[in-house]
């Protein structure tokens, strides 16, 4: 082995500052060491490793200056390899990471389609450099993989991968962008049209699905396959028998028939419409991308993705995007408002109120986060031996997939028990109530935990829409009681809303938070208030919908409002949240602001029914359950507004009620409006959550008496 360097790491000369656009770019490196090859036929392979000098919690990035170090590096292997001194070029990463993809941080400062598009030319320039080395290259993806480190792999060779890799996505479309330096090219050269828009339009789209290493391999993005303990020698011996002839590479024949690509085209096209609503930009222009790959050259491939990447970095979805995926990197894991961590005290048992299926949910949840004891109770042994024997059945579930080894599996099981006695939470710290959504059923619970538990004992209740100081006002000690409102699937949903009643004390209030993130939820500060912050938005969306449905707007009409403003259309999203909790929900705001919220009449015909929603699954599809049309009234003189009068009334009623909120101090910022209906309702990345979209629509200042964001914090500045 020669003695290891660093490539260069100077910004890219032009007209364009970069490092004005960068100033804090953590730069990833190039760094090259000779390796000699395996084998009788021997030979030299330069190996690449992707470095930032940080461990895998800070993952590889290309800005401007990385990607003039890549330029430098790949320049410099050429000359090698023209000298004949190189036989071979590899690419690995540190420890854990390959490359995630293009730093982003610098997009809200460019102002300017001339900024875009250099820096999109960069990228495609030190990739063609690669591509064209007079030696075989080959990508060793020994960790997480996205966007543009999943391209640089793309323009080597030969791709390797390892079987421990957590995840290879290309996420553009999530955020308002394209893989635009290569991917919508070489993927679809690659795999097919259908594999590729899988990736980079299904995926994305799909809250941004991720790729483990064996699926990325089942798709043909790799050509091999290794275990991770010894990957990297595994990989460069591989390469060796590559080089030497010894292991022939094959691939499928990629179809370059017209109809095979249309149809791949189509059919993504579709998702998108479904998931956007045509709304977003960005998936379109990736669809047009891969449709030209079929007859396109590299060049004019490269040429028309630097012109969609300019086009989108000064578009308002991708800063939108950008500021969301902002809110959820980092304002999430430093909630605003939580009290010192250091007041959080040790929680060594969890009880748990309820054997249901939330309350199973959230017993699975503590015992593989907190690793502790979990004890449920309920009101029989029945119920309570079924939420036991659900815990165990999940459990058993994920050690069958490999998730958890047979001592992990066994040493839960043993921590999870049930009784119908309340006296197992005598030695708890953190106790929650998972029962009916009822206050006197609730307070009557809280009442028995308090004669059984300690005087420090938490006690938090996973209430949807009820008052936390209500709930523990007949305590001795209402200082230990908090709201804890999780989201339904709790595995799935990040969101934890966390809500102190007025005598919650700070010791109280800090070991919830601690609670939260050992779970690795988003926690989110709400004050007492009714529904609090997602289900008090989506109770004034669902009531506005509702209303316009009774006056005489018909459901499809409604529902077709809201393509790609919300995250699914309305009525869809009743049927996932069950139309008895939606009113109930209804029912509570209705209570507390009359004059703003409504149920609807036809809602109450449904629940009263038993009707599990407004639509039933035809062959895969939602359509209309014709014996609910029936149920619903019909107004004498019916109302019938066009899907963009929906769209502007039920957005308008949503801009009041947030602005609402924030004068009330519900929610802190429009940042927390924002991130909690991103991770607790599944609003769009590129939409920016909700006040973005607000603003973005105009309804923020025609309605709320101005913009929830200065102008550039989720859009292109002006």
């Amino acid at each position: 082995m020669s003695t290891s360097t660093a490539a260069g790491t100077t910004p890219p000369a032009g007209a364009v500052d970069f490092g004005a656009l960068f100033p804090e770019e953590v730069v990833t490196k190039a760094l090259v060491r000779d390796v000699r090859l395996p084998g009788a036929s021997g030979g030299t392979m330069a190996l690449v490793t992707l470095d930032n000098g940080f461990d895998h919690t800070k993952p590889n990035t290309f800005g401007p200056a990385s990607i003039a170090g890549l330029q430098a590096c790949f320049d410099g292997l050429r000359a090698r390899a023209e000298a004949g001194e190189i036989q071979a070029v590899g690419i690995t990463g540190k420890p854990f990471i390959f490359a995630v993809g293009a730093d982003l941080s610098g997009v809200p400062k460019v102002t300017q389609r001339e900024q875009a598009l250099a820096i999109a030319r960069a990228g495609h320039a030190a990739y063609a450099t690669l591509m064209d080395l007079p030696v075989p290259t080959f990508a060793f993806v020994n960790g997480a993989a996205m966007g543009g480190g999943v391209e640089i792999a793309l323009a080597c060779d030969y791709r390797t991968i390892s079987a421990g890799v957590p995840a290879i996505a290309l996420p553009e479309c999530f955020l308002g962008l394209v893989p635009g330096w290569g991917g919508c090219w070489l993927l679809p050269n690659l795999v097919g049209p259908a594999k590729a828009l899988s990736v980079i339009v299904d995926n994305a789209l799909n809250t941004n699905k991720m790729l483990k290493g064996p699926a990325a391999f089942e798709l043909g993005l790799a050509d091999a396959m290794f275990e991770p303990a010894d990957f990297l020698e595994s990989s460069i011996g591989w390469a060796a028998k590559v080089l030497a002839g010894e292991v022939t590479v094959t691939r499928p024949e990629i179809p370059r028939d017209e109809a095979v690509w249309t149809a791949a085209v189509k059919a993504s096209t579709m998702l998108a419409d479904l998931k956007t609503g045509k709304q977003s930009p960005a998936p379109y222009r990736a669809l047009a991308l891969v449709a030209a790959a079929r007859t396109a050259t590299r060049q004019e491939a490269f040429a028309a993705e630097d012109e969609a990447l300019a086009d989108l970095l000064m578009g308002d979805e991708l800063r939108a995007g950008l500021y969301a995926f902002d809110l959820v990197q980092k304002r999430a894991k430093r909630p605003a408002g939580a009290p010192e961590r250091s007041l959080a005290r040790p929680v060594t048992k969890v009880g748990i109120v309820g054997a249901g299926l939330m309350a199973s949910q959230l017993a699975l949840l503590f015992v593989q986060r907190l690793k502790v004891p979990v004890i449920l109770t309920d009101l029989d042994q029945g119920r309570v031996d079924k939420g036991v024997g659900y815990v165990h059945s999940q459990l058993d579930g994920l050690a069958k997939k490999g998730r958890i080894n047979p001592d992990t599996l066994n040493r839960y099981k043993a921590l999870v028990t049930g009784s119908t006695s309340k006296e197992g939470f005598a030695d708890a710290e953190f106790v929650i109530e998972a029962v009916f959504e009822d206050m006197a059923v609730k307070q009557q619970v809280f009442a028995e935990c308090e004669a059984v538990v300690s005087d420090t004992c938490v006690l938090a209740t996973n209430t949807s829409s009820l008052s936390i100081t209500e709930m523990a006002a007949e305590l001795a000690h209402p200082e230990r009681v908090v709201g804890f409102h999780f989201f339904n699937p709790v595995s799935v949903m990040p969101l934890l809303e966390i809500i102190p009643g007025e005598a919650t004390e700070p010791g109280t209030l800090a070991t919830a938070f601690s609670v939260g993130a050992t779970l690795k939820k988003t926690c989110i500060l709400v004050k007492d208030s009714p529904s609090f912050i997602v289900n008090r938005l989506l109770g004034r969306f669902m009531g506005e919908v509702g209303r316009v449905n009774d006056a005489g707007t018909p459901v499809e009409v409604i529902d077709a409002a809201f393509m790609g403003f919300a995250p699914m259309p309305p009525f869809i999203l009743l049927g996932l949240v069950g139309p008895a909790i939606a009113l109930h929900n209804g029912e509570t705001l209705l209570r507390a602001f009359p004059d703003r919220f409504y149920v609807s009449e036809n809602l109450k015909r449904i629940v009263q029914a038993g009707k599990p929603g407004f639509y039933k699954l035809v062959a895969g599809k939602p359509t209309p359950d014709p014996e609910v049309l029936e149920l619903l009234l019909t107004p004498e003189n019916p109302v019938v507004l066009t899907p963009a009068q929906v769209r502007e009334r039920v957005l308008g009623a949503m801009a009041q009620e947030a602005r609402l909120m924030l004068d009330e101090g519900v929610a802190q910022a429009p940042l927390d409006i924002d991130l909690a209906m991103i991770t607790g309702a599944g609003f769009q990345f590129w939409n920016g959550g909700l006040t973005p979209l607000l603003d973005r629509s105009g309804v923020s200042e025609a309605v709320a008496g101005g913009r929830f964001l200065p102008p550039g914090a989720a859009s292109v500045p002006a």
